[in-house]
C-alpha cells in the first residue's frame, strides 16, 4: 500500500511540474512557410483572394473528402467567407479581413473552442515570379497553451508546405485543374 501512495504522489508531482512549466512557456505562436511561384503576383494573389479557388489546392480538402464548404459575402476580397463542416476535421470558418492587391491578404479563422488565429499571405515580386509567404499566428490558451504554441509549427507547417506546393502547381498550370486559368481571368 505504501508503494502505491509513493507512485500516486510521484504522478501528481509530475503533473504539477508539467503544468507549472507550461505556465511559463510563451503562448504566442507563429507558423510561416514560403515558396517561389513562376507567375506574376497578381495571378497568385487572385487565386488566394477567391476562397472558392482554394478547393483546387487546399491541403485539407485533399486529405479530407468529407469537408463541405459554403461561401458567403463577396466572391473575393474583404468580407469573403467560407464556412466548413467535416466529420473528420471539425467545423470552422475563414473570413478575408484585409486585401491589398497584389501584395497582402489577411484572414480571421474561427475554430470555435479550438481558437481564432489569424492567417496572412504576402506576394512579393521575385525575378520573373512571385515569392509567396503564408503565415499563421495566434495565442494558445489554457493551462497547456504554452505547450500547444510550441507544437503549432509541427502541426501546421507541413500542411502549409503541401498547400503552397499545390498552389504552385495550379498557378503554373502543372495540374489538370483549370483554376489557374480562372484565377488569371479574375481581374481586380
Amino acid at each position: 500500500m505504501r508503494a502505491l501512495k509513493v507512485i500516486i504522489g510521484l504522478l501528481v508531482a509530475a503533473v504539477l511540474i508539467v503544468l507549472a512549466v507550461g505556465l511559463f512557456l510563451p503562448n504566442e505562436y507563429r507558423v510561416e512557410r514560403s515558396i517561389e511561384i513562376d507567375a506574376a503576383p497578381e495571378v497568385v494573389f487572385d487565386q488566394v483572394n477567391t476562397l472558392e479557388s482554394w478547393s483546387a489546392w487546399s491541403p485539407w480538402m485533399a486529405k479530407d473528402p468529407s469537408i463541405e464548404n459554403s461561401y458567403s459575402g463577396p466572391e473575393a476580397g474583404v468580407g469573403a467567407k467560407v464556412t466548413w463542416t467535416s466529420k473528420d476535421s471539425g467545423n470552422g470558418s475563414q473570413t478575408i479581413t484585409f486585401s491589398e492587391r497584389p501584395k497582402r491578404i489577411e484572414t480571421h479563422l474561427d475554430f470555435g473552442d479550438m481558437g481564432q488565429p489569424r492567417a496572412d499571405w504576402t506576394f512579393a515580386p521575385s525575378g520573373d515570379g512571385t515569392r509567396v509567404t503564408w503565415g499563421l499566428g495566434g495565442t494558445a490558451s489554457g493551462l497547456l497553451g504554452g505547450y500547444f504554441a510550441k507544437m503549432m509549427d509541427g502541426w501546421v507547417g507541413a500542411d502549409y508546405e503541401d498547400g503552397l506546393e499545390r498552389l504552385k502547381k495550379v498557378v503554373e498550370g502543372d495540374s489538370d485543374d483549370s483554376a489557374a486559368d480562372s484565377a488569371a481571368d479574375a481581374g481586380p
